[in-house]
């Protein structure tokens, strides 16, 4: 069964592009927006059920995207891709109140994990951070 809708934010169009194709059957709707103007907007317009964003996604207001959405949706879901697979990376974007966190160099096995995992309420976090960075949690 479907779910509802996913806002996908990603400032590479390639990124954007390949991560729709991994959602296209698991939600009714893919929106997708490449800065931050257009997800803050896309989000409040929305509502989607999950937001997937690229934590280099420039952000303007706050120190990284999910401080911004998190102060701005506290209730939202969120799972952070990104290229850094260091521990405090990772920290970092739990503490600000993200439910996830993918590699994009794993996207491909791990983002429907993850989503799978978020939408049930728990935490996810790519299994390769946790392997190469000890505890994923310390900061």
């Amino acid at each position: 069964m479907k779910q509802g809708k996913v806002l996908l934010a990603d400032n590479h169009q390639t990124m954007l592009e390949g991560v729709r194709n991994l959602l296209e059957d698991m939600f009714e709707t893919v929106f997708m927006v490449a800065d931050e103007a257009s997800l803050m907007e896309a989000a409040e317009k929305l509502n989607p059920d999950l937001i997937v964003a690229d934590l280099s996604l420039p952000v303007t207001k706050e120190l990284n995207i999910v401080r911004r959405l998190k102060k701005a949706f506290p209730q939202i879901r969120l799972i952070i891709l990104s290229i850094h697979d260091e521990g405090t990376a990772v920290g970092e974007c739990l503490v600000a109140g993200a439910s996830g966190f993918v590699l994009k160099r794993t996207a491909v096995t791990d983002l429907v994990p993850a989503i799978e995992t978020v939408l049930k309420g728990d935490i996810y976090i790519s299994p390769s951070v946790v392997q190469t960075s000890g505890k994923a949690g310390e900061t």
